[in-house]
């Protein structure tokens, strides 16, 4: 019995990470295996591949006999997908839009209970003039940990998902997040209902710790579908959706709130998710090499650019760990982040507050809008709140595609580039919030509140992609590293703030001005530390390698790449052509789940592409 426990992180490898692995390796694209409806008979027999073997028989009818080009990953959603000309785009950026969509969805979910809560434990009135009695007796303390109680879970999983994330199919794991996060979603108004703090307590923390492993994953996706000088348009891409979740999700929850009941947007956005998880998980593979209907222009253009990348996953004891928490260039990501979360927080949070505290706005006494319903008020509100988040995201997507435009024209170097960005970026929100923090005119603030959110929108072209520069291989990690530490920014800083507005208005003061030396500390920081290269402990050692097997014979001179922008990319060279056999009587197939070049009896199910279903000869 005792020798069953493991005693050394080797033997939770081999116990548990391994097995666990392997499960994810032998089911590739679970929707795929649900949907088809191939007859068991025409598949690679899988115990035989489970041992390196094929039947030669099945396989030679599996590659000559099929008519149907989507045979491997064969099922409805992506047939059909292939049918729509809006579908037609290439596959990395059909990607990024689904991620977009997929951050739209939980971003939107952090809105539901700000809007609703109103509803929930005070009385109101209807758009018809009807008043309704509240249904919940919650007291501040209890609302306090409600509201943060998603934090508490969002933060376990922070660095954890960074981890797996470079070891499982990244892919997947960010479909877990925003499909298990909805799930929570619909389960809360049942939780509510209950009238259990405990109940609602526990499913936020679930929904926090599924979707802590989203901004992680996606790291992990772009490190083996982002060519390298596409990195910033892909990333900006995706994340925008977070920006846009919040512009679509205050005034859409707002409104349904008001309109139907404080419940259907917990529905309505559960339903979205779950929904939106079946279209990724049947549209989305975890390389382009695995991808059936990829075009081989661009599976070669992306392979091509980011090089020859490991085939091995790093395990716990082979994370470069300490070189990691004393690189420089690391904490420089971290300390932005930090700032950027900071002020995200703050005016997500306390943006009304601030402006029925300070510039006295008070939208039921003002003019036209005092004449609308009162359920339009709070849609009105959530529209004023949006505003600064709606202008970021759009600052967001041009910096984006204005970042790569220098790089990929060599106008300026990849280290310029996250400099100038982010320092621009921080160094422009900086300065509007003193504007904030001093001014009492109307105009004014708005102004420079939307000003200097959409100053801080270039900082994503800074920070927010950096990981992918200096360590593809690690990314997720780092990801996990840095959006953990700005998660904690979201806990300390409303508390900060309360303590501060406590004494009164004047408070505001203080808050912006702690808000801008944050940011301004961000500058420095990252001015001086960050680095647009790959990081020397960002390779794999040797031992890694599996071409350091009596099979492979290495060139001396060959080095392995993962992209980053100052790596040539690769010559032209594949990895077949880099790493040729010494054994010619073997063919030339893939062997995912080996990690190895194959032979008559390798994997043949484990190659995903139709540009791989022949044999090629070296």
């Amino acid at each position: 019995m005792s020798s069953r426990i493991p005693t050394t992180f080797q033997d939770v490898q081999n116990k548990f990470v391994a097995p666990s692995k392997q499960f994810f390796n032998d089911y590739k694209e679970p929707i795929s295996k649900i949907l088809s409806k191939k007859e068991p008979s025409s598949r690679l027999d899988e115990t035989e591949l489970g041992n390196g073997q094929t039947n030669n028989s099945t396989a030679n009818h599996t590659m000559t006999d099929r008519n149907d080009s989507l045979y491997v990953h064969a099922n409805p959603i992506l047939k059909f997908s292939e049918t729509l000309s809006c579908c037609q785009c290439r596959k990395r950026w059909q990607l990024a839009i689904l991620a977009n969509i997929g951050f739209m969805i939980v971003f939107g979910i952090r809105c539901n209970f700000g809007a609703a809560k109103n509803h929930m434990f005070r009385d109101y009135t209807d758009p018809w003039g009807h008043k309704h009695t509240h249904q919940f007796n919650w007291t501040r303390a209890e609302l306090g940990v409600m509201e943060s109680s998603f934090f508490y879970g969002y933060l376990i999983t922070q660095v954890p998902a960074g981890f797996f994330a470079a070891i499982f199919p990244p892919n997947k794991m960010f479909g877990v997040a925003i499909g298990g996060a909805s799930l929570m979603n619909i389960l809360l108004p049942h939780a509510f209902n209950s009238h259990s703090d405990t109940m609602v307590f526990a499913v936020q923390v679930v929904q926090g710790l599924v979707q802590g492993v989203a901004f992680p994953a996606m790291h992990g996706v772009w490190r083996y579908w982002a060519p390298p000088l596409e990195r910033s348009k892909l990333a900006t891409t995706a994340f925008t959706g977070s920006y846009a979740g919040a512009v679509l999700g205050l005034p859409l929850s707002a409104w349904m709130v008001s309109y139907v009941h404080w419940a259907l947007p917990f529905y309505v956005y559960g339903v979205a998710g779950v929904i939106w998880a079946v279209f990724w998980f049947a549209l989305t593979f975890e390389k382009p090499a695995f991808h059936p209907t990829i075009t081989a222009e661009e599976k070669q253009l992306i392979e091509n650019q980011i090089g020859k990348v490991s085939q091995t996953h790093p395990t716990f004891a082979t994370v470069p760990w300490k070189a990691i928490l004393t690189s420089k260039p690391v904490y420089a990501i971290i300390v932005a982040n930090f700032a950027r979360s900071w002020t995200f927080y703050l005016l997500l949070q306390n943006q009304l507050t601030y402006m029925k505290e300070v510039l006295d706005i008070n939208i039921n006494d003002s003019g036209l809008i005092a004449a609308l319903p009162h359920a339009v008020m709070g849609i009105v509100s959530g529209l004023i709140a949006a505003l600064p988040h709606a202008v970021m995201g759009i600052v967001v997507l041009f910096g984006g595609q204005l970042a790569d435009f220098l790089r990929s024209n060599r106008i300026l170097s990849t280290t310029a580039v996250r400099k100038i960005f982010n320092c621009g970026g921080f160094g422009g929100e900086a300065l509007f919030m003193l504007f904030v923090a001093y001014t009492k005119s109307e105009r004014t603030a708005v102004i420079a509140l939307i000003l200097a959110v959409g100053c801080s929108g270039f900082a994503i072209s800074g920070f927010n992609v950096n990981h992918l520069d200096i360590a593809p291989r690690y990314a997720a990690i780092l990801m996990g590293f840095s959006n953990g530490i700005g998660t904690l920014a979201g806990l300390i800083c409303p508390i900060v703030t309360e303590l501060f507005t406590a004494r009164g208005a004047n408070g505001w003061v203080t808050v912006f001005l702690l808000a801008s030396l944050i940011h301004f500390t961000g500058v420095t920081f990252y001015a001086v530390y960050a680095s647009g290269e790959l990081q020397e402990w960002a390779e794999p050692k040797d031992e890694e390698e599996p071409w350091n097997s009596k099979n492979f014979q290495a060139r001396p001179n060959d080095k392995v790449s993962y992209g980053a922008a100052n790596v040539d990319p690769a010559n032209g060279q594949t990895i077949q052509e880099a790493y040729p056999l010494q054994d010619k009587s073997w063919n030339a197939g893939y062997d995912d789940l080996n990690a190895g070049w194959g032979g008559e009896n390798s994997n043949l199910n484990s190659v995903r592409n139709d540009n791989y279903h022949q044999p090629q000869q070296y």
